[in-house]
């Protein structure tokens, strides 16, 4: 009955889509169409995305309405646009909640590039023949407009009397500048020229005001996670020196990734494993990196890939091709050699949690980091067990006769229906925990600042990850959160922030992990996540990542939330454009 009324509202839009008569004056910008792959994806509709999160295989368009559920359940390799009455009010990027009075556009790959090039707050859409049409009018760019008027007054009016030195009127001006080209396109709607030049630039006068609204506050950390490409101590200072400009003080250095480490690690070399990335070879970047940012007063935090070692075969003096007794397994493979690939997760290998060796060799190369580098933090990443619906890892001939011993049970005989099942999941969450106190116990002896990555819907995390942090928290064996929010929009991060919030200590602090960047989100929905972090009181944010953090967010950074760097408004008056319009 739910899927019925839902076709039928689907329908009614598609009527009332296909019935527009645009308002007078009214100019197509653009328009586009492609085909649908699939509405609310199931396995047994679409069998190329059954393994994939929310069911979107790859290339795929497809369409979310409320009988799929509450949310897409996408991942962050695809975007997603949120649309109401036949006009998309929102674009997100994963995991979009799905209204009730609409549906959700969700696209990978070719669909996502086709949905990037044509799709905006505002466009207008029309589902017809399992074929999705968009047409962005001059009314587009005047809703969109409109939204972001409202928008940046709104941040203003937050902002003033709480940040020092607040230059709040260059934002006001980009408003009013707005404003009033808005009332030029709607003051003689019979001139289409008129009205597509004055709306174009109410738009823009629009991004201006918002990309110019956010403070600088003070002891915020304003972090980039980066995993290093450079090869000299030239190319390091170069990239430093970019980051500085544009008000970055907190880097987070991928040192240990993929089972190798950037530096030449004794610890590597008496476990007989390649000793350092070849890549590096000759070179200890990481020793340039913390004293050439020391010398620009910033901070280094060693991003640490813990459990997880790449997704290539284990060969030569790889960690698994040396100890492959070290390799995490699936329930599955339980009988099988070796380690088991992560298929959901980039194929990638993961370590056992419970082999007390893994523990050991992991903490003495932290140990060593620490002693020998003296960087400001540590950031563990990979501080779980791989991704499974239902927790199918853990199953390594080490975990299971460890846990036989303790409850007489080999875990392969354990099915969630089982009494001991609790006791099982308590078993590897408790191995990961075990691991952290270590971590954080290391940090306190040498004052160094300790920040684990986690998912922020704790459920999920504890069900599917077995990934404990609020223990973490509640025994105050970190210092803080980085959580991962895979997503444009910044509703669902302030509403999972929140959520962080409530269940967290006091004393531990959270630096919200942004994607923006890394989906080539606009500078507005950065600007919008940054916002709702401080609605919050984050103590920063950090960047995902570097390589994709390029120069037109750094440059609006460098002038608004990362530096007070404020240039003068310019009025800009419309050139006379060549335009096409309805009949």
């Amino acid at each position: 009955m739910k899927k019925l009324l839902i076709a039928i509202i689907l329908l009614i839009g598609t009527q009332s889509f296909a019935q527009f008569e645009p308002q007078n004056g009214e100019v197509i910008f653009s328009s586009s169409q492609i085909p649908i792959s699939v509405t609310d994806p199931t396995i047994r509709n679409n069998a190329q995305g059954s393994s994939y999160p929310g069911g979107r295989g790859a290339n795929q368009l497809v369409i979310y309405t409320p009988a799929f559920g509450e949310r897409t359940n996408t991942n962050e390799f695809g975007t997603e646009a949120v649309v109401q009455n036949n006009i998309i009010t929102l674009i997100s990027g994963a995991n979009s909640f799905i209204p009730e009075d609409g549906y959700v556009i969700s696209g990978h790959g070719k669909a996502k590039s086709w949905m990037t090039q044509n799709l905006a707050v505002g466009t207008k859409v029309l589902i017809e023949d399992n074929t999705l049409y968009a047409y962005t009018t001059s009314e587009s760019y005047m809703y969109e407009a409109d939204e972001k008027i409202q928008e940046t007054r709104s941040m203003i009016d937050f902002y003033r009397g709480k940040a020092a030195n607040y230059a709040w009127k260059n934002s006001d001006e980009h408003i009013q500048n707005a404003r009033e080209y808005l009332k030029k396109a709607k003051k003689d709607l019979d001139n289409q020229e008129n009205v597509k030049n004055f709306s174009e630039l109410a738009l823009k006068e629009a991004n201006e005001a918002m990309e110019t609204v956010l403070p600088v506050m003070p002891n915020e950390v304003k972090g980039v996670w980066i995993r290093p490409t450079e090869k000299n101590e030239a190319q390091i200072r170069v990239s430093l020196d970019t980051m500085k400009n544009a008000g970055i003080n907190n880097v987070f250095l991928e040192t240990f990734y993929h089972g190798k480490t950037i530096f030449p690690s004794k610890t590597m070399a008496n476990y007989g494993f390649t000793t350092q990335n070849e890549q590096f070879a000759g070179f200890d970047p990481l020793k340039v990196w913390i004293n050439e940012a020391h010398k620009r007063n910033m901070k280094v935090h060693i991003w640490f890939q813990s459990f997880y070692v790449g997704n290539i075969p284990p060969s030569g003096t790889s960690i698994l091709a040396i100890h492959p007794e070290w390799g995490n397994k699936t329930k599955a493979d339980y009988a099988s050699y070796g380690a088991t690939r992560s298929t959901s997760e980039h194929n990638g290998y993961f370590l056992d949690p419970a082999n007390p060796e893994v523990q050991n060799f992991l903490t003495e190369l932290i140990n060593e980091i620490i002693c020998k580098y003296c960087p400001d933090g540590i950031n563990l990443d990979y501080i779980r067990y791989p991704q499974s619906v239902t927790s199918a890892w853990g199953y390594t001939p080490y975990a299971r006769q460890d846990f036989k011993d303790m409850y007489g049970t080999d875990p392969i005989f354990i099915s969630p229906l089982t009494d001991l099942w609790d006791e099982w999941d308590c078993y590897r969450r408790e191995h990961i925990t075990n691991f952290v106190r270590k971590i954080g116990t290391i940090g306190r002896r040498n004052g160094v600042y300790i920040s684990t990555v986690i998912f922020p819907d704790i459920e999920s995390a504890l069900n599917t990850k077995q990934q404990d942090w609020r223990t973490w928290s509640k025994r105050n064996y970190i210092n803080g959160f980085t959580p991962l929010f895979l997503t444009y929009d910044p509703k669902m991060v302030a509403s999972m922030m929140d959520d962080i919030i409530k269940i967290k200590s006091p004393s531990t602090d959270i630096y919200a992990g942004i994607f923006v960047t890394f989906m080539g989100g606009s500078l507005e929905d950065l600007v919008r996540q940054i916002h709702e972090t401080r609605k919050l009181n984050a103590n920063g944010v950090i960047l995902f990542d570097y390589a994709h953090t390029t120069k037109k967010y750094t440059d609006m950074l460098s002038k608004s939330a990362f530096n007070q760097i404020k240039a003068p408004v310019k009025k800009v008056e419309p050139k006379k454009k060549k335009f096409w319009f309805f009949k």
